[in-house]
């Protein structure tokens, strides 16, 4: 994710911004606090996004659940039990930070006193519990899990400088192309690298650029050989008409309310909530023309922030943790299933769970990303991993996610949520022994009107729902998918793809 890294201007004035907070899961993030506005910072329009300049604090804390890439299937419940506990450390370590400016401009050890020393052995104990649910079922915890207790302060200045990686916004974008754009002129000329957005955590100006000034990014798609598969299968679920929303995450943190800490919408399965399991997936009911795909799809919602507050504004994983503004319906939500340019495609096993993109970029860097943002007609042209689209008059927003398309072969599910599947390289080659199943991509349509930036403003901007320290990034943009295809169902997928056919 690119990165503003333009000083800021001396804090002038104290401001105290009543905040909640909360870390996505593994335990890792970074928690942010405004802390000063110049004094001559001025209330802006209600549907008007300032980037004010702001002196921000920042803990920053591993991310543990991504470390841990191994964990036996005996203590992964426990484990994610105890990942979701330090999300709950954090979040309250945040609201402290939140609560005690007064008491950090009298002292300046109170936040390495009070939170920060706190945290640690909070942290520590918890990984000391990690360690003992390894050992429980016969096995050693990674030694490195020891050195993920301590999380640190840093200046605003050192987390926008170090936050976003250092491969240039490609991340494993699965569909090619220079994934990032310069900002706009009017947004890098004036917009300062502080936080923005009506709940003080972003989007800023320069988290959006004119598409129709971006030169086109899109790289070719890999040209099928011989023995590749090309067809296609076709999904008809809805838009979420039920308006099934819960901020749960059944992958990353079973069994835990509001485990993801943002908005999701759903399609398919109507059952995905936390305490879900794959005998509720199966006799769920499913918003699908074919009632063979019982799949759950979800993605964290979009909010334009126009002042206007939504159902869950006083809710967990809503207003309370930053997530503000209007949700945006989609218009559209295509579910296509396409094939393997070099192979052949085996079916899905059930139950199979495969997340793409990552939620926690702002922290993680872009190893993961896999966003991809523009417009219709420039669809072809142009794909944005770290910044959010501008579309010109008739053209409206698109949200397009290509999965991971290469399975292990034995494993539904990994610790991490990624081992267990990969990208296939640009010629369509699964590397380790995985082998190519069909590649779930979703195209999602919206029609909402484009902001509008004028002297360094964002006016209705728009965002993707996240965690509040990731600062509503559009490079943590990111899609769920759990496969809960009829055995009859999947059959028909596999063999229409393999030749080459058209089929829903």
């Amino acid at each position: 994710m690119g990165r503003n890294t333009r000083k800021r201007r001396s804090p002038l004035a104290v401001r105290a911004v009543a905040a909640s907070a909360a870390l996505a899961i593994g335990g890792g993030g970074l928690i942010w606090a405004n802390f000063y506005a110049s004094a001559h910072e001025t209330n802006s329009s209600p549907n008007t996004t300032k980037a004010a300049a702001t002196q921000v604090a920042t803990i920053t804390c591993p991310d543990v659940g991504q470390k841990l890439t191994a964990v036996p299937n005996a203590a992964r419940s426990a484990v994610a039990t105890e990942l979701a506990t330090l999300d709950k450390q954090i979040t309250e370590a945040y609201a402290r930070l939140a609560s005690t400016r007064q008491a950090q401009a009298k002292d300046a050890n109170f936040v390495q006193n009070a939170i920060l020393g706190p945290l640690k052995e909070k942290r520590g104990a918890v990984i000391s519990r990690i360690k003992i649910d390894f050992k429980r079922v016969g096995a050693t915890a990674p030694g490195m899990l020891d050195g993920l207790a301590t999380c640190t302060a840093t200046t605003a200045d050192q987390a926008q400088t170090t936050a976003g990686g250092q491969n240039n916004g490609q991340g494993q974008n699965n569909n090619g192309g220079q994934a990032t754009a310069a900002p706009s002129p009017s947004a890098s000329a004036s917009a300062p690298a502080g936080n923005g957005g009506q709940a003080g955590n972003g989007p800023l100006a320069a988290d959006f650029v004119d598409i129709t000034k971006v030169k086109p990014n899109v790289a070719a798609k890999a040209r099928t050989r011989a023995g590749g598969s090309t067809g296609t299968f076709t999904t008809s679920c809805g838009v979420n008409a039920n308006k099934k929303f819960n901020t749960d995450n059944v992958i990353v943190a079973p069994g835990v309310t509001n485990g993801a800490h943002h908005l999701h919408d759903y399609v398919g399965n109507q059952s995905n909530d936390a305490f879900a399991n794959n005998d509720t997936f199966a006799a769920a009911k499913t918003t699908c023309a074919n009632q063979g795909d019982k799949s759950t799809y979800y993605w964290p919602v979009v909010r334009i922030q126009n002042g206007t507050q939504d159902f869950d504004q006083n809710n967990d994983g809503g207003g309370k943790e930053g997530n503000v503004g209007q949700i945006q319906q989609v218009k559209q939500a295509q579910i296509k299933f396409v094939g393997n340019a070099k192979s052949q495609v085996v079916a899905m096993p059930k139950f199979l769970r495969i997340i793409t993109g990552d939620a926690k970029t702002t922290t993680n860097g872009l190893a993961n990303a896999n966003a991809h943002w523009s417009c219709t007609g420039f669809e072809n042209k142009v794909q944005l991993t770290q910044q959010y689209p501008i579309c010109p008059r008739g053209s409206t927003v698109v949200r397009t996610f290509a999965f991971q398309s290469c399975w292990d072969g034995v494993n539904i599910d990994s610790a991490n949520h990624r081992t267990h599947v990969a990208f296939a390289d640009a010629q369509g080659n699964c590397a380790n022994g995985f082998k190519a199943i069909p590649q779930l991509t979703m195209r999602l349509v919206y029609g909402f009107r484009a902001p509008t930036l004028q002297n360094g403003q964002i006016k209705n901007a728009f965002a993707v729902d996240g965690f509040p320290e990731q600062l509503h990034k559009a490079a943590t943009d990111h899609d769920d998918f759990i496969n809960v295809f009829d055995d009859n169902l999947m059959n028909k997928m596999v063999n229409c793809i393999n030749k080459g056919q058209r089929c829903r």
